[in-house]
């Protein structure tokens, strides 16, 4: 499984962002996030695509810490990501960690729920090419985002393909009432077209670190202290400021 801890930056000097996240990922139908603690929400997922496409997503405002863990997992049929256990709840938590000391540069961060070697260095080259997209995705004016936004719900949602197809990017123009000349330097300047060709290299090394993991279950980072998701006793605040 995959297991998304992420945590609000700057919490304390913020408001709660957490019940507006929560709606955002209302666009996900069969995907359960709650929050966890504090300011932080968790959801446990199966498909390396939704990882990466959530994950891009809680990147995009800059409002985020980002922490995905890897591996096998306990979290029965319908039950909250709260009482989920085991080596990818513990590796989500080292993983948004991570990000918060990341929080300069790109703040998500991939860890593996095993000490197998080929899993960890699939899992940190996953998380080199994701914070690569990342880049991509933060650094996007709004008026970018106005247009990749608009191609992408009209080519379909779920791909990046067809941005520079002459008809979509005329319908986008009249939609938003600029030229075509200012859609194809948006989607140039983006790099939507860059991030969708990247988008799957990550999905494949995600997908490779798990299968890694579960073949090396006797590899598993341990859970010393019975964890049932999240540490004990963590402060709300932790990481922050």
């Amino acid at each position: 499984m995959y297991v998304l801890t992420i945590d609000q930056r700057d919490s304390t000097n913020d408001v709660d962002r957490v019940p507006e996240f929560l709606g955002d990922l209302g666009a996900y139908p069969d995907v359960r996030f709650e929050r966890s603690v504090g300011d932080e929400v968790q959801g446990v997922l199966q498909d390396p695509a939704l990882v990466v496409d959530i994950a891009l997503r809680a990147l995009r405002n800059g409002h985020w810490y980002v922490g995905i863990g890897v591996g096998p997992g306990t979290l029965a049929p319908d039950a909250s990501p709260r009482e989920g256990s085991g080596a990818a709840f513990v590796a989500a938590r080292r993983a948004v960690e991570r990000a918060k000391s990341a929080a300069s540069h790109v703040p998500v961060a991939v860890i593996a729920g095993s000490r197998e070697r080929e899993s960890i260095a699939a899992c940190a080259n996953a998380e080199a090419v994701l914070r690569l997209v990342g880049r991509l995705v933060q650094d996007r004016t709004e008026a970018q985002w106005r247009v990749v936004d608009a191609l992408r719900e009209k080519s379909g949602a779920a791909t990046g393909q067809g941005a520079g197809r002459h008809g979509l990017q005329k319908l986008v123009a009249q939609e938003l009432g600029i030229s075509e000349q200012s859609v194809s330097r948006s989607v140039l300047r983006s790099g939507w077209q860059e991030e969708w060709a990247a988008r799957p290299a990550v999905e494949m090394l995600l997908a490779t670190a798990h299968r890694l993991t579960l073949e090396n279950p006797g590899d598993e980072d341990p859970d010393p202290a019975g964890n049932r998701n999240h540490d004990q006793g963590r402060d709300e605040n932790v990481g922050e400021a």
